[in-house]
């Protein structure tokens, strides 16, 4: 299956980014409130330039203490950024995503951002896939 076909299952309208200047205590609410593991940083509205995870505001935190609320989202995010397009697909994000120990991944087309894929995206994608090929051969097993 590849990203657009995973993309197709999600709400498109939202995506939510911040730019580097806001603060992380700004967007430690918007993770919050979205019920979101890391938000992509972006210029001009969808050129991505940098994610921000829940992991990089907790080792923030180690580092820096309760200050580092006030930092802006450019000194904790991680960049540059590992990104994927529509025609990719999943298993190999999957496997990129698993090696390189981070769960979200944006989906860019030229520089342009057009979603986020997540590690439970591709990791349900997968169970699906399975739980599909166990029906069918069980189906084959007991018909055949």
């Amino acid at each position: 299956m590849s990203v657009a076909a995973l993309l197709s299952k999600k709400p498109s309208d939202k995506i939510i980014t911040v730019s580097a200047s806001t603060s992380i205590r700004e967007a430690s609410e918007l993770l919050a409130q979205n019920k979101i593991g890391a938000v992509v940083v972006t210029e001009d509205k969808d050129r991505v330039v940098g994610i921000l995870s829940e992991r990089d505001i907790v080792r923030g935190l180690a580092a820096r203490g309760a200050s580092v609320m006030t930092q802006r989202v450019a000194d904790l995010m991680t960049a540059p950024v590992e990104t994927c397009t529509p025609s990719d697909a999943a298993d190999d994000v999957m496997r990129r995503m698993s090696e390189g120990r981070f769960r979200h991944m944006p989906v860019t087309e030229g520089m342009k951002l057009v979603g986020v894929i997540s590690i439970g995206d591709v990791v349900k994608n997968r169970i699906n896939t399975l739980e599909q090929e166990a029906s069918a051969m069980r189906d084959y097993i007991t018909t055949g």
